[in-house]
């Protein structure tokens, strides 16, 4: 396969994507309206930028009649959001934040979920999430069908029983987040294994010995 991305539609761009960079992992972004109204919703289109400054970048698209959906309008009049991991324990309540109910429908309650108010920003988290960051919004990049969004974490949440002994590191028996392949899969990082690298001066007198 041999493939003019330039040439070929947005639909097929998306699947190719979509179906060959992965996992990639889930956001389920929590926001909150003018009307004081929450909402949340997933996204794939996501992934950590830079540790300093601490930045989350969120890829977000309209609904398909062009309109801005509820999360993307929420970010952009409150210049905050809350991205909550998901785990097997919210896979279903996050496929019910994806439903996009309305904007008149609080999709954190539809789910049966709890939202607590951010300790930094106007934005809620969600209870029921193994961690969870507080965003600002730093920028916005505009492009006609998407909208990159950048936050820096000001704030980070994290159940004390998703950390090892010294309080910082990850537990890998106890988080375990999910995330996206193509179409409907998901993976669970419940089979992790470790990777070391291996010592510079053995693999270059390897590769000196081979040559």
């Amino acid at each position: 396969m041999d493939i003019d991305f330039t040439a070929i539609s947005a639909r097929e761009r998306y699947r190719y994507l979509t179906g060959f960079v992965g996992p990639r992992p889930i956001a389920l972004v929590s926001t909150c309206g003018r009307d004081g109204r929450d909402n949340a919703a997933p996204m794939s289109f996501f992934n950590v930028f830079s540790h300093d400054p601490a930045l989350l970048v969120l890829g977000m698209q309209p609904r398909r009649d062009g309109t801005e959906k509820d999360s993307m309008r929420n970010i952009r009049d409150s210049g905050a959001f809350v991205v909550n991991m998901v785990d097997m324990r919210l896979a279903q309540q996050m496929l019910v934040c994806g439903l996009d109910p309305g904007p008149d429908v609080d999709e954190i309650a539809l789910a049966g979920l709890t939202a607590a108010p951010g300790a930094a920003v106007a934005a809620p988290r969600i209870v029921e999430s193994p961690c969870a960051f507080e965003c600002r919004v730093e920028r916005i990049i505009d492009y006609p069908r998407r909208a990159i969004v950048f936050g820096e974490v000001v704030h980070f949440w994290a159940d004390d029983t998703c950390l090892g002994p010294d309080g910082r590191s990850v537990d890998p028996g106890h988080y375990q987040p999910i995330a996206r392949l193509h179409d409907d899969n998901y993976i669970a990082s419940d089979r992790q294994f470790e990777l070391l690298p291996p010592d510079l001066g053995e693999t270059l007198s390897k590769r000196k010995a081979a040559e």
